[in-house]
């Protein structure tokens, strides 16, 4: 899986599984736990919809702004582990 099919499932998930609005412009460098757009709550289900789709833990120490806020930042965190 490459980096813009991550991004997608990810977009795609968050827009109708969280935010539940599939049509919601989202971007890849929007703040989504600083933006109010998730919380943590909705953290842990996004990190079982990666370990279950994406083969990728993360392990809960990093479930944080550093690595979760932005779909670009979940993406690089993800990409690490599939290298």
């Amino acid at each position: 899986m490459n980096e813009q099919e991550i991004k997608e499932k990810l977009k795609n998930y968050i827009c109708s599984e969280i935010i539940k609005n599939e049509d919601y412009p989202l971007r890849n460098d929007e703040p989504l736990l600083t933006g109010g757009l998730i919380d943590s709550f909705s953290l842990v289900h996004l990190a079982v919809f990666i370990e279950k789709e994406i083969g990728v833990k993360i392990p809960d120490t990093e479930l944080s702004i550093e690595t979760m806020d932005t779909i670009d930042t979940m993406t690089e965190r993800i990409m690490r582990e599939l290298k």
